[in-house]
Protein backbone atom coordinates (compact mmCIF):
# COMPACT_ATOMS: atom_id res chain seq x y z
CA UNK A 1 0.00 0.00 0.00
CA UNK A 2 2.90 2.52 0.47
CA UNK A 3 3.79 2.31 -3.04
CA UNK A 4 0.36 3.12 -4.26
CA UNK A 5 1.03 6.87 -4.15
CA UNK A 6 4.17 6.79 -5.97
CA UNK A 7 2.86 3.76 -8.83
CA UNK A 8 0.20 6.27 -9.32
CA UNK A 9 2.55 9.19 -9.77
CA UNK A 10 4.86 7.05 -12.57
CA UNK A 11 1.78 5.88 -14.14
CA UNK A 12 0.10 9.37 -14.89
CA UNK A 13 3.55 10.94 -15.49
CA UNK A 14 4.17 7.59 -18.15
CA UNK A 15 0.51 8.19 -19.76
CA UNK A 16 1.82 12.17 -20.19
CA UNK A 17 4.72 10.93 -22.02
CA UNK A 18 3.58 8.04 -24.31
CA UNK A 19 0.62 11.09 -25.10
CA UNK A 20 3.19 13.59 -26.03
CA UNK A 21 5.08 11.27 -27.73
CA UNK A 22 2.16 10.22 -29.77
CA UNK A 23 0.58 13.77 -30.75
CA UNK A 24 4.02 15.89 -30.44
CA UNK A 25 3.31 17.28 -33.78
CA UNK A 26 -0.97 17.65 -33.66
CA UNK A 27 -1.40 21.51 -33.46
CA UNK A 28 -4.89 22.99 -32.07
CA UNK A 29 -6.87 26.19 -31.87
CA UNK A 30 -7.30 27.91 -28.79
CA UNK A 31 -10.26 30.05 -27.76
CA UNK A 32 -10.58 31.39 -24.42
CA UNK A 33 -13.14 34.20 -25.33
CA UNK A 34 -10.80 37.15 -25.30
CA UNK A 35 -8.15 35.57 -26.67
CA UNK A 36 -7.72 33.11 -29.74
CA UNK A 37 -4.32 31.31 -29.79
CA UNK A 38 -3.61 29.19 -32.80
CA UNK A 39 -1.41 26.44 -33.47
CA UNK A 40 -0.87 25.40 -30.00
CA UNK A 41 0.38 22.19 -29.69
CA UNK A 42 -1.70 19.31 -28.49
CA UNK A 43 0.67 18.78 -25.40
CA UNK A 44 0.79 22.15 -23.99
CA UNK A 45 -3.35 22.22 -24.58
CA UNK A 46 -3.54 18.56 -21.98
CA UNK A 47 -0.64 19.49 -19.62
CA UNK A 48 -2.65 22.90 -19.15
CA UNK A 49 -5.78 21.46 -18.20
CA UNK A 50 -3.76 18.91 -16.12
CA UNK A 51 -2.09 21.82 -13.91
CA UNK A 52 -5.00 23.43 -13.84
CA UNK A 53 -6.94 20.52 -12.59
CA UNK A 54 -4.42 20.31 -9.83
CA UNK A 55 -4.73 23.61 -8.98
CA UNK A 56 -8.19 23.75 -8.91
CA UNK A 57 -8.09 20.46 -6.71
CA UNK A 58 -5.86 22.45 -4.05
CA UNK A 59 -7.84 25.35 -3.64
CA UNK A 60 -10.84 22.89 -2.97
CA UNK A 61 -8.64 20.93 -0.62
CA UNK A 62 -7.26 24.26 1.30
CA UNK A 63 -10.59 25.60 2.05
CA UNK A 64 -12.09 21.52 2.74
CA UNK A 65 -8.55 21.61 5.05
CA UNK A 66 -9.20 24.21 6.77
CA UNK A 67 -12.58 23.94 7.73
CA UNK A 68 -11.92 19.70 9.46
CA UNK A 69 -9.33 21.49 11.39
CA UNK A 70 -11.30 24.45 12.82
CA UNK A 71 -13.97 21.85 13.67
CA UNK A 72 -11.51 19.86 15.38
CA UNK A 73 -9.74 22.84 17.22
CA UNK A 74 -13.31 23.50 17.86
CA UNK A 75 -13.65 19.81 19.68
CA UNK A 76 -10.71 20.03 21.17
CA UNK A 77 -10.88 22.99 22.77
CA UNK A 78 -14.74 22.14 24.24
CA UNK A 79 -13.27 18.62 25.12
CA UNK A 80 -10.42 20.24 27.33
CA UNK A 81 -12.75 22.43 29.16
CA UNK A 82 -14.64 19.08 30.29
CA UNK A 83 -12.03 17.88 31.34
CA UNK A 84 -10.81 20.60 33.15
CA UNK A 85 -14.43 20.69 35.19
CA UNK A 86 -13.69 17.23 36.20
CA UNK A 87 -10.67 17.39 37.64
CA UNK A 88 -10.43 16.02 40.78
CA UNK A 89 -8.86 18.92 43.14
CA UNK A 90 -7.94 16.34 45.48
CA UNK A 91 -5.35 14.49 43.49
CA UNK A 92 -2.21 14.46 45.06
CA UNK A 93 1.14 14.41 42.86
CA UNK A 94 2.44 11.07 42.06
CA UNK A 95 5.76 12.30 42.04
CA UNK A 96 6.31 15.71 44.50
CA UNK A 97 8.88 18.23 43.88
CA UNK A 98 11.55 18.68 46.58
CA UNK A 99 9.63 21.70 47.34
CA UNK A 100 6.75 19.85 48.32
CA UNK A 101 8.21 16.97 50.26
CA UNK A 102 9.65 19.71 52.54
CA UNK A 103 6.65 21.45 53.53
CA UNK A 104 5.02 17.74 54.10
CA UNK A 105 8.15 16.99 56.65
CA UNK A 106 7.61 20.23 58.11
CA UNK A 107 4.22 19.40 58.50
CA UNK A 108 4.60 16.20 59.88
CA UNK A 109 7.50 17.49 62.69
CA UNK A 110 4.96 19.50 64.31
CA UNK A 111 5.47 22.58 62.48
CA UNK A 112 8.60 23.11 63.81
CA UNK A 113 11.25 24.56 61.56
CA UNK A 114 14.74 23.12 62.07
Amino acid sequence: MRMAGPLGVFAVVLIFIVFAAMNGSQRVTVDLGVLVLYRVPVTVVAFGGLFTGMVVMLIAGVQSDLKVRSILRHRLETEDREERALIDRTQQELFPSELNVADEDDEEAGGVLS
